[in-house]
């Protein structure tokens, strides 16, 4: 009896670390898919947070400033730098190496239902939707 005990605990045992093994971690700096920004991504309590942290224009191109947040509807919010600009909000687990939230886009000031999922140890996908309409990309880890 003992003995089944013991190998029952050992095998348990070894499936929780192959599963530890598998999981993937999206903390660190993120190249977009266009390369034209990097997101430092991290914990934030039970889920992630991403900041820009690097553009690869940081600067305004017609007014030679550094780039703001000018598409953002809310006038306050317009004026803020890019550089920093937290794009995730209540990104929290929704599977394996996959969080669910929003997502910020800059580009035309909006936010969008969104998920993130770790494919790889150095490939991010991030998908966001509107309606049924959804569209991503695929980001690289940078630096490594």
């Amino acid at each position: 009896m003992i003995s089944r005990f013991a190998a029952l605990i050992a095998l348990l045992a070894a499936l929780l670390g192959a599963t530890a093994a598998h999981a993937q971690s999206v903390d660190g700096t993120w190249l977009t898919q266009a390369g034209d920004a990097r997101v430092k991504i991290s914990k934030c309590g039970d889920g992630i947070c991403g900041n820009v942290v690097w553009l690869r224009e940081p600067h305004d191109t017609a007014t030679g400033l550094p780039a703001t947040d000018s598409k953002n509807p809310n006038p306050a919010l317009a004026r803020r730098p890019m550089t920093g600009l937290p794009l995730f909000s209540g990104m929290q687990p929704s599977g394996p190496n996959k969080w669910s939230g929003q997502i910020y886009n800059a580009d035309d000031g909006s936010t969008y239902a969104s998920s993130v999922t770790v494919t790889s140890g150095d490939s991010l996908r991030v998908e966001g939707c509107v309606g049924a309409l959804c569209g991503g990309e695929t980001w690289t880890r940078a630096g490594r």
